[in-house]
């Protein structure tokens, strides 16, 4: 975690120069918007670090072995990909809980079906997704991208199961 921090706290810097270097108080502005989205963020980021510390101490692990993790092969691969579909919210949200599947010992290829369902089918985004695009995009986005979940979990369980996660 600590050269992400430093690479992201370099991009910052260097962004916050640029608006600087305008002379209109863009840099201000700057930090005044990215401290309200940080006051929205804050409420989230603790549920799901709880979410994240706590399901590793409440989920017995062999449910975990048995549905996520690498022995259970493409069921796992198929019940991540559900999961990862309907985890809800960004990132900032949604990293943490799948890191807590990481630490309760979830197979590689289920991971990545969960990142990738959570990434390309968004089941909570749907709402939005219809009253914005229409039913028929939403459908044929679906269509199009319902089963690449799946297909990322089974190629990373076939060429990655061996690879041992932190």
């Amino acid at each position: 975690m600590l050269l992400p921090t430093i690479i992201m706290g370099i991009l910052a810097l260097l962004v916050l120069l640029a608006a600087y270097q305008r002379n209109d108080g863009t840099h201000m502005l700057g930090l005044k918007v990215g401290g309200m989205m940080l006051v929205q963020l804050i409420p989230l980021l603790i549920f799901a670090f709880i979410i994240a510390g706590t399901l590793p101490l409440i989920i017995p692990a062999d449910l975990i072995a048995r549905w996520i993790g690498a022995e259970a092969g493409v069921r796992g691969i198929f019940v991540g990909s559900v999961i990862g579909g309907l985890l809800p919210g960004g990132p900032a949200v949604s990293l943490p809980v799948l890191a807590g599947f990481l630490r309760l010992g979830a197979g590689t290829g289920t991971l990545v079906a969960m990142m990738t369902g959570w990434s390309l089918l968004a089941f909570t985004r749907l709402p939005l997704e219809v009253g914005i695009m229409g039913w028929r995009f939403t459908a044929i986005r679906l269509a199009c991208t319902f089963f690449l979940a799946p297909v990322a979990g089974y190629i990373a369980h076939r060429l990655f199961s061996q690879v041992h996660l932190p």
